[in-house]
């Protein structure tokens, strides 16, 4: 080999093995290109990701950290990646850079698990949310709802719903839940939606993640000497010699962050579209209970929340629905875009009682689906359906949609602030 090349292949190998892991916790911002997957008017996505899901509903939208970046917006595409743990991993702890971390630091839980550790961690939370054991909740669920609308009442006549409905009800279910004092609220809710916010890179979006972690692991630790009432005083008494402090804390962590945040979204705008939907909100307080249950789940297909999923990591190159995806790369899937795909849905851009029928994936697909779901349509259930029997002739309180404070690049999408009138 000619000296010149010899030495330019040295220094190639020299650069390489001298380059950092890539490291998500220093990204400062997303790519602006990339964040239309996570922007919205109002509660509908920007016209691009419907023009993006037309034209190919798989695409390579670009690389970050070295990374390839596809986009999965299709519905039947999507319920194929989801329920493929044999070609993707969901174990992103490759992305957190070579530096040491604390436990609170590291990456974990069901949602970013792979078997056999997932498969481990998921049969000890799943036998609590079987409907069988959920149904001990209802009536706890129904009196923290009664008295969130009665202090609607009480601060009447115009009100913050997201504040007083929203954010109060899952709140307060999910520290029942898991037995935790409701003396951090403020602090949990500032740090739940900062963990979804990812306008400023990934920085505090893993800073929040970290803090949030750091309660609960330091929970658990109190409660081994002595166990609480609730979820983690359980799985302390029944499993708790088989699992560490760390293991216990990302499972508290991810029944929180999964049952608190998406919920208050869920509420929070499934009233803003209820007040413009009168026929619907009507049907919650006078249907039965699969008029309440069609209504319910047209919500949670047209809202979906959780815009995407947690990220795949291609194991192998392989082709995907015609791409050929290598190893290492990031599959994202488009959780509202596989929602609103005319493909399958009648009235995809339209919050109809009709889409109902349509398997929606606001709750995931295949191993990692939400193993709180039924939590979660328990609570809207009982939320909705008491906000519109106790306030039929509920409104908003500005004609400004700006006021709304509708979020912006935010994994878990929501409004921050919803001014209504109680009555007229």
């Amino acid at each position: 080999m000619p000296a010149p090349l010899r030495r330019r292949v040295l220094r190639l190998a020299l650069r390489r093995q001298a380059s950092p892991l890539p490291d998500i916790t220093t990204l400062k911002k997303v790519p602006e290109h990339l964040t239309y997957p996570l922007r919205r008017h109002a509660v509908d996505p920007v016209p691009q990701l419907a023009e993006q899901r037309a034209a190919d509903p798989v695409t390579l939208v670009g690389n970050v950290l070295g990374l390839d970046i596809f986009l999965v917006t299709g519905h039947e595409e999507a319920k194929q990646v989801l329920a493929d743990s044999t070609s993707y991993s969901n174990d992103m702890r490759h992305l957190l850079g070579s530096r040491t971390r604390t436990d609170a630091e590291g990456i974990g839980g069901l949602g970013m698990t792979d078997p056999p550790d997932h498969t481990r961690l998921r049969g000890l939370l799943t036998p609590e949310f079987t409907m069988r054991r959920l149904r001990r909740l209802e009536q706890m669920i129904d009196g923290i709802v009664a008295d969130a609308l009665d202090g609607m009442e009480a601060n009447g006549p115009v009100v913050d719903l997201v504040q007083r409905f929203g954010f109060e009800i899952p709140f307060r279910v999910i520290c029942e839940l898991l037995g935790m004092p409701e003396d951090v609220r403020e602090e949990f809710h500032k740090l739940g939606v900062a963990r979804f916010d990812v306008s400023q890179g990934g920085a505090a979006s893993f800073g929040a993640a970290t803090e949030t972690r750091t309660f609960l692991i330091e929970t658990v630790r109190r409660q081994r000497a002595e166990p609480g009432e609730g979820l983690i005083g359980e799985l302390i008494r029944s499993k708790g010699h088989e699992y560490d402090d760390v293991e216990l804390g990302g499972l508290a962590d991810g029944v929180f962050l999964g049952g608190y945040e998406t919920s208050a979204s869920m509420l929070s705008m499934g009233a803003y579209v209820l007040m413009q939907q009168p026929a619907a909100y009507a049907a919650l307080r006078s249907g039965d209970r699969g008029q309440v249950d069609v209504v319910v789940e047209e919500l949670l297909r047209y809202l979906c929340p959780v815009q995407i999923a947690f990220p795949r990591f291609a194991r192998e190159d392989h082709d995907l629905f015609g791409h050929r995806v290598k190893k290492g790369a990031v599959v994202i899937v488009s959780l509202t875009g596989a929602n609103r795909d005319p493909s399958v849905v009648p009235q995809p851009e339209q919050f109809d009682l009709r889409n109902a029928q349509t398997q929606h994936l606001a709750f995931g697909h295949g191993l990692h689906r939400c193993v709180g779901a039924e939590l979660a349509r328990m609570e809207l259930r009982a939320a909705l359906t008491g906000l519109s029997t106790r306030f039929p002739e509920l409104s908003l309180a500005t004609d400004d949609i700006s006021e709304l404070g509708f979020r912006d690049l935010s994994i878990v999408y929501s409004l921050d602030k919803l001014p209504v009138r109680l009555h007229r």
